[in-house]
């Protein structure tokens, strides 16, 4: 209760944190899949990937290490918007809550496909028993399913995104086109994750943009703006 009463009283220094939270998740997951993943994976190449990762080995842990803070990030950007928009619908906060937590677990767990693609690579005595051939195919093989990994795990995004969309409409102290941003978002997030499972051709980095459209402007609105104040107070009274 004491909590609860801290965050009350200061929403907006709370949605700023957030937003600046939610911004570094954004930095880096781009420098991670952008910088990292997508300069060493060599499509349809398994043996040139295992030369660039292990040409480039500690980019490829910043990487991982890229990733892992971001998913740190997460857990306390989905608690304050929890917070935030808990006065507009408390049981539908609650379930955006959860899919983010499993979002963010499935994510976490994910990460070790990336490990085990460098430690296939590595000089270990257990590993003479495979051929090189069978190492590189081997660590591909562990990237190819941290990517589908992730598609799972955003799978549960996107049901974030949507609710979220629809709590920032209904709340009256967020502007409505950030609730239709993220529910637009949602859509492709969900659309992108099961044409990778079911039609993996159809998969596109390109499906995902409008979805760094709408996080980037959610969190610098977080970062500049906050909460319409008065109309949250409102809320909170009658919720």
């Amino acid at each position: 209760m004491k909590d609860n009463t801290k965050f009350e009283t200061c929403p907006q220094l709370y949605a700023r944190i957030a937003g600046l939270l939610y911004l570094l998740i954004i930095i880096a997951g781009f420098f991670a899949e952008t910088f990292v993943r997508n300069k060493l994976f060599v499509s349809g190449d398994a043996t040139a990937t295992a030369n660039n990762i292990i040409n480039s080995e500690f980019l490829w842990k910043i990487g991982i290490t890229a990733d892992l803070i971001m998913q740190v990030c997460d857990l306390p950007v989905m608690i304050i918007l929890y917070y935030l928009l808990r006065p507009v619908n408390k049981k539908l906060a609650l379930l955006n809550l959860s899919f983010n937590l499993i979002q963010t677990a499935v994510l976490v767990a994910n990460k070790l496909n990336l490990l085990a693609a460098l430690f296939f690579l590595g000089d270990a005595a257990y590993l003479k028993s495979f051929s090189p051939d069978q190492l590189h195919t081997l660590s591909y093989l562990s990237i190819k399913l941290h990517d589908f990994g992730f598609g799972v795990g955003l799978i549960f995004f996107g049901f974030v995104c949507l609710i979220e969309g629809y709590l920032i409409y209904k709340s009256g102290y967020f502007p409505k086109v950030f609730g239709m941003l993220m529910s637009i978002a949602g859509f492709c997030y969900l659309l992108n994750s099961f044409a990778l499972i079911l039609f993996p051709q159809f998969s596109s980095i390109l499906l995902l943009m409008p979805c760094l459209i709408a996080e980037l402007a959610l969190s610098l609105w977080l970062i500049f703006k906050g909460v319409n104040l008065p109309v949250w107070k409102e809320k909170l009274a009658v919720s």
